[in-house]
Formats: structure tokens, sequence, C-alpha cells
């Protein structure tokens, strides 16, 4: 190699390297990196003992629930609460089964989101508030598995949110179909299943406190 291609190769790579660092992301740039928030959703009075809907081990799940909700309120990560109102049934507005449960009790400026069905971000305004605060990552908790829990993480994945969903900080129950009982354990393990195939990760509460 002559000089001349010499000087040529060394200026291309001073200017490789130069272009890379100006277009290279800023890792102490925030607007690089993801945003996320807690969806607490339906952890509501009725699910519980003595309550309308009682689940299976909703209180196990709640404890789970309020593990994460302190971890992410200590990093200043967003809480969204979703509380479901029904007209007949259980969750029923304005009585005391439709209240949040005292495990995981909302403080100031925590948002409170009330929906009708079981995707929160049907006819509310949870999409445009997540948008509004810049969300990417949605860590999801709550009951019914089967039901708010599945339906929402669903409708998150397809507004293009990354979704992470802790297993044992969410709740189900036994369900019936063709004449046979379903035990709540397997409905959690299959709905938990069919989420990781495409729309969420799934965790549990320990290695998301980790």
């Amino acid at each position: 190699m002559n000089m001349r291609h010499l000087r040529v190769s060394v200026l291309a790579l001073i200017l490789l390297f130069l272009t890379g660092n100006i277009f290279a992301k800023d890792p102490n740039d925030k607007t690089n990196m993801k945003k996320q928030a807690l969806l607490i959703i339906d952890v509501q009075q009725d699910y519980f003992k003595g309550g309308k809907m009682e689940l299976s081990g909703p209180d196990a799940a709640a404890a789970n629930i309020s593990q994460i909700l302190k971890k992410c309120r200590q990093e200043g990560i967003p809480v969204i609460y979703i509380k479901h109102q029904a007209d007949a049934g259980f969750l029923v507005t304005h009585t005391p089964g439709a209240e949040i449960h005292s495990s995981v009790q909302p403080v100031a400026n925590e948002k409170i989101i009330t929906k009708h069905y079981p995707n929160s971000f049907r006819e509310t305004e949870l999409l445009k508030y997540l948008q509004q605060i810049g969300t990417t990552d949605l860590i999801i908790t709550g009951m019914m598995t089967h039901a708010c829990v599945d339906a929402t993480t669903r409708a998150a994945k397809d507004f293009g949110f990354h979704c992470t969903v802790v297993a044992d900080a969410c709740a189900t129950r036994d369900l019936k179909v063709n004449q046979q009982t379903v035990p709540a354990a397997e409905v959690q393990r299959s709905l938990m299943a069919a989420l990781a195939f495409f729309y969420a990760d799934i965790i549990n509460t320990q290695q998301y406190l980790q």
C-alpha cells in the first residue's frame, strides 16, 4: 500500500469513527430509555373473602402487588389503578365490593381510571394517558387473569406497548366449560402460557424485585 492509499484509509477510518460517535445514542439521554408504568387492574373488594366474586388466592396476589407497588414508588415509576364499575352482579358502582382493596390503596397523584369492560383501554382515557406520560413498557398486575388482565394485555400489545405480566401478582378462579370444572391453577397456567407466546414477558414477583 503506497502512502497516498494509506492516508485515504486513515482518513476514512477517522471519518467513520467520528460519524459513528455523532449518530450513536447517548446512554445518558433519557429520550432513548424505556419508560415503564405499573398497571394495577381491578384489585377490588369483591374478589376477596366475603366478596361477590371471590377468587383463588387473591390475598397472595395482592401481597405481591403491594411489593411491586412499593418498588415502583421508590423508583418513581408511574402507577395507574384500573377500577371496574358495573351495574349489576359484582363490582357494582357505589357498593363496598367495588372499592380498591386496602392492600394496594392509591396515594396522592396516582392515576385511577374507571372502566366498564374487561379491556381497560375500551372507552377509557388509558391510552391517551399512557401516551401523555411517554410510556413504552407496562408492568401488568391484577384481577381477574382470565378476563381483564388478559384482555388488557392483548390490547396493550396491539397498541405497541411492551408488556410484562407478573404472574403471581394476578389471580383467577375455577371456571366451567362443557360441564367440566377447570381449576384456577390450570386456568392461570394456560393463560400465562398463551400470553407468553406473543403478547407479554411472563415473570414472577421475585424476578421483578431483583
